[in-house]
């Protein structure tokens, strides 16, 4: 009898699968279609199908699967141990994380523990459960990147609409007339205007007939895709604006619609602002001002917008507010091709109001500088101080999620110090940065790719309304947590007092119940384009043909909503129910700063011999600080570099290669100069988020090119007056050849 020997068993073959899901590296949350085999990622495209980006997805998109796979990615909470660190369990964690914060706030009081949260927190739903643990909390002491680039948006919104989150939206894709100031949104792809190919919608601005003008000190980017390039002085744009307005109100220009209120003050305040007198303090010539304000208020239609590059300034709040202005008086506020609001699925103004009321301003303010606070948080810019500062109030322990204050905040110096010096610091994020290798307990978030949510809150900044889904592309390991869960388990712990212990058992059992997409389901059917709402027009509410949660889950790309629609004067929340052109802490904002004078302006060279004034610039390969441990990003030729028009080089006698000191009042670095005529003289350059050569970080391939930490020159003091924005452009700063 013969046996028959069993061959090998044919093992089944696994099909890759395509993921539709949204890049949240970034505002603009390009489409992308994720490739994946054995819940491996083979790659990663844009996704053609996706109502917004439409195929188009820039670098850092890619980027996805690198830092998914980085072997340097933490994966396990981490509590330390002498100088270095231990892996522990997550129950021990949130425990350790308990007992610590709640003996700070038992000793020292709910002010001793304080907040800060990065951008990346704002890219997912956990900025929900960031409001629950703030809600926990109670202390007056939470921080965000908000007040290094935000705020000034927020207070201009606040006083001209009555809500910082009434946020006017340009409508790039209808506009005859694109001027933009201190905004690369060829590189960002938006920031407050979620816009993906920002690239291609400018060409088609000027493709369609129209202009496109970029305000700014570099030849950006997007200056070299515009019809002009404006090179201001740093600073100068609240001038030039005040120029502008005076020319369309001096010729009749204005178109102002009824629900404006406040234009008779706007005249007073502009009457004396001519061409002539802007001239010499924005670097731009009497004819170009002229010129400029008469293509934008008879262009059909006109946006200006305006971004970093302006918020960061010691006039922030006063240029935005004055961006508004020329967009109302012109007739472009409102109307197709023009800023216009979106009608997004959840209203983040309403849930926001549900949880802290009605926005606010100054209700309290920093110990030391008195810097006040906006809706609860204080500028970052007192930070340190508070950290450090002695006295009641004096921040002890601290919870940063998703951010890296230590290369982020102004005067990184005594930032990085104070932070050392806290009793208990602990830190949500995916590595060990310049920040989180300073705390005592680090929590890791999933990968990116491994979480499936709803995006909530940038289809209230999108130039189209639309609503799309993001299913996870990898499956996660069985007890890892996502920031949702790691957030809402660090306010569980918060909880305090008799039967606080009972209560902290049944909360996280809810909360094992109760998940991120229960809750945003929920904020969609209640939200602006729900079944409960009215469509424009309608009297009626939109029943079955609203919006909800399911709906969205089961379209791939995502639903297109429609374009921006006129909004106003319904969605005002100021008292009489107009915009508000000239609110009063406004104007008085406006004589402080900047007083009139037949030749205003900052002399060019100071007697203290800081000559030069500094500026950012990014890069479409980073993203603040955190991409740099990518392979992919950081090739190529050395980017963290100061930028110097020739003619100060040469003055210097400086060149390309060069290794320059870089000093200000606070401190001075040195790194690589490129000369180029891209700035304009008086300018110098260098981007932020690097600064990658703190020992114990665990950044390898950032730490092989680490670049300068370019906040060690910022200064902390400077702000911008009325929200306490930190004021990192225009500082003041001399260059010499190093030593």
């Amino acid at each position: 009898m013969s046996t028959i020997t069993p061959g090998p068993v044919a093992q089944p073959t696994v099909v890759p699968t395509v993921v539709q899901r949204q890049c949240p590296l970034c505002e603009a949350h390009c489409g992308i279609r994720v490739t994946v085999q054995d819940n491996e990622v083979l790659r990663i495209e844009g996704d053609p199908d996706d109502v917004l980006s439409r195929g188009y997805v820039c670098p850092k998109g890619t980027a996805l699967k690198a830092l998914h796979d980085d072997p340097e990615r933490l994966r396990t909470p981490l509590r330390r141990v002498g100088d270095g660190f231990e892996e522990i369990g997550w129950a021990e964690a949130f425990d350790l994380a308990g007992r610590r914060l709640r003996a700070v706030r038992r000793e020292h009081g709910r002010d001793a523990v304080g907040a800060y949260f990065g951008n990346p927190t704002a890219h997912s739903t956990a900025v929900f459960a960031i409001e629950g643990l703030k809600k926990v909390l109670r202390s007056r002491n939470v921080f965000s990147a908000s007040s290094i680039d935000q705020f000034p948006q927020y207070l201009a919104s606040e006083l001209m609409f009555g809500d910082h989150t009434i946020l006017p939206i340009m409508d790039i894709d209808h506009t005859d007339h694109l001027l933009v100031l201190g905004a690369n949104p060829a590189v960002s792809n938006g920031s407050i205007t979620t816009m993906p190919d920002a690239r291609r919608r400018m060409k088609d601005v000027v493709a369609r007939g129209g202009r496109v003008v970029v305000v700014d000190p570099r030849r950006t980017e997007t200056a070299r895709l515009a019809s002009e390039h404006v090179a201001i002085k740093p600073g100068g744009d609240p001038h030039l604006l005040l120029a502008m307005l005076h020319v369309v109100l001096r010729d009749g220009l204005d178109r102002v619609p009824a629900w404006a209120s406040g234009l008779d003050d706007v005249r007073r305040v502009v009457a004396d602002r001519t061409p002539e007198r802007a001239a010499a303090a924005c670097g731009v010539d009497a004819p170009t001002i002229e010129r400029l304000a008469r293509d934008f208020a008879l262009a059909r239609s006109a946006v200006a917008y305006g971004r970093l590059g302006v918020c960061h300034h010691t006039t922030g709040t006063v240029t935005h507010w004055l961006i508004n202005v020329l967009n109302v008086v012109t007739g472009n506020l409102d109307r197709t091709g023009g800023a216009m609001f979106t009608t997004p699925p959840v209203d983040l103004g309403r849930v926001l109001r549900m949880l802290w009321g009605a926005s606010s301003h100054g209700t309290y303010r920093s110990r030391g500088a008195g810097l006040p606070d906006l809706n609860g948080e204080l500028p970052v810019a007192a930070m340190a101080d508070e950290l450090t500062r002695p006295g009641p109030g004096r921040v002890r322990a601290l919870v940063v999620a998703s951010g890296n204050p230590a290369l982020s905040a102004p005067d990184g110096r005594a930032v990085h110090e104070a932070l050392q010096g806290l009793d208990f610091l602990v830190c949500v994020d995916l590595y060990l940065t310049e920040t989180s290798r300073l705390a005592d307990l680090v929590l890791p978030p999933i990968s990116q790719l491994e979480r499936s949510e709803l995006d909530v809150v940038f289809p209230a900044f999108s130039v189209r309304n639309n609503a799309r889904w993001s299913p996870r592309a990898i499956e996660p390991a069985p007890d890892a947590l996502e920031d949702w869960d790691i957030l809402l388990g660090l306010a569980a712990e918060q909880l305090s007092g008799p039967g606080s212990g009972l209560l902290r058992r049944v909360v996280r059992r809810v909360l094992g119940v109760v998940d991120a997409h229960q809750v945003t389901s929920l904020l969609i059917l209640l939200g602006p384009q729900g079944p409960f709402s009215k469509a424009r027009g309608s009297r009626l509410p939109r029943g079955r043909r609203g919006l909800t949660a399911r709906r969205v889950r089961s379209t791939p790309g995502g639903i297109d909503l429609g374009p921006l629609e006129p909004r106003l004067p319904g969605i005002l929340r100021t008292q009489d129910r107009t915009v508000h052109l000239a609110p009063a802490e406004l104007l008085d904002a406006l004589s402080e700063a900047l007083p009139p004078a037949p030749h205003g302006g900052r002399p060019e060279t100071e007697a203290d011999g800081f000559d030069l004034q500094l500026i950012g610039r990014r890069h479409l390969r980073s993203n603040n600080s955190w991409l740099h441990n990518v392979p992919a990003m950081v090739k190529g030729a050395e980017r963290c570099t100061a930028l110097m028009h020739p003619d100060d080089a040469a003055s210097r006698t400086l060149s390309t290669g060069d290794v320059v000191e870089v000093t200000s009042r606070v401190g001075s670095i040195r790194l690589p100069l490129e000369v180029s005529d891209e700035v304009r003289p008086g300018v110098v350059s260098i981007p932020h988020g690097w600064g990658h050569d703190a020992e114990g970080s665990g950044w390898s391939t950032a730490s092989a090119r680490p670049g300068v930490n370019v906040n060690l020159l910022t200064d902390s003091t400077l702000v911008d007056a009325l929200s306490g924005n930190a004021a990192v452009n225009a500082t003041r700063v001399r260059v010499a050849q190093a030593s």
